[in-house]
């Protein structure tokens, strides 16, 4: 294994247990009970398992069922729904190559999510919303009619909303306030600037900052961290992608929490302690949990 694939070494552990808001167990190296045991090691007690499409949100139903400290969101990820529809020549995403589905398809995948995110143990739909960056024009009608449906998903059942949005802040915010946002509404992966955290801030949702906030190419990351009021923010991995620095570009997991939370209170100017308790009861309030 070269020092790129190896996983980094444990931090320090928090001395407030926190929770990991948003990760992918089912696409990181190794068992969910060892992924949970060094998690745990470190304060990271918690951790929300986000499903990305049919399968992956049964499963992430199923282990929540099994692990009293994993909770469960369910969904089709923003670029699933175009896949869906249309089809995936490439196989680029997890089920292979496969032809479209058309309207019905998508009708039948968001069916099955509905009926998952009844269950008791999962606290979020999503992730949903928009993504410019990898689905082209062709694939946005699909996209924000799937977006549409999680948000009825979600207020229906009362579970938070977990949102997806890559190149697409301005449209993610109007649908929001076209369908009326759910009570409990996540910024997954928070990737808008400061005016846009203002924005959240106004309508009361959550902002969940993952490892790159410490990239030093983040600086707006940072300026949005810096305003946006300390009782809707989050922190989470979204591992195994974006690791923090000084590991970036090695493999992501719930234990490098710490990392990201100590420089996230860095920049917020207050002690790590006081950081971790905003982010414990935030976590538990956004997932009512």
């Amino acid at each position: 294994m070269s020092a790129k694939d190896a996983p980094p070494p444990l931090p320090e552990p928090l001395l407030v247990e926190v929770a990991d808001s948003h990760t992918h167990l089912d696409l990181q190296s190794g068992t969910v009970e060892e992924a949970l045991v060094k998690a745990a090691a470190v304060g990271v007690t918690t951790v929300v398992q986000v499903g990305c499409d049919v399968k992956g949100s049964q499963w992430a139903a199923e282990t929540a069922a099994a692990h009293e400290h994993v909770h469960a969101a369910v969904a089709l990820h923003p670029n699933e729904a175009p896949r869906i529809v249309l089809g995936d020549p490439d196989g680029w995403s997890r089920q292979g190559a496969r032809p479209g589905g058309g309207e019905a398809a998508l009708d039948d995948a968001l069916g099955e999510i509905d009926r998952l995110a009844a269950l008791p143990y999962v606290r979020g739909v999503g992730e949903t919303g928009l993504d410019f960056f990898r689905t082209g024009p062709e694939g946005i009608a699909a996209q924000e009619r799937s977006f549409r449906a999680h948000i009825e998903i979600a207020k229906r059942h009362g579970k938070a909303l977990v949102i997806h949005d890559r190149e697409a802040h301005a449209d993610v915010l109007r649908v929001l306030d076209e369908e009326g946002a759910p009570e409990r509404t996540v910024f997954h992966c928070y990737s808008g600037d400061a005016a846009m955290a203002e924005i959240c801030a106004a309508k009361g949702y959550y902002m969940s900052f993952a490892g790159n906030v410490t990239f030093k190419n983040a600086q707006h990351l940072r300026d949005a961290l810096a305003v946006a009021p300390l009782e809707l923010v989050l922190v989470e991995t979204d591992a195994p992608f974006l690791t923090p620095a000084p590991y970036r570009g090695r493999p992501n997991a719930p234990y490098l929490i710490p990392v990201t939370l100590r420089a996230m209170a860095e920049v917020r100017g207050i002690e790590e302690n006081e950081m971790a308790e905003a982010i414990a009861v935030n976590t538990a309030r956004a997932f009512d949990y």
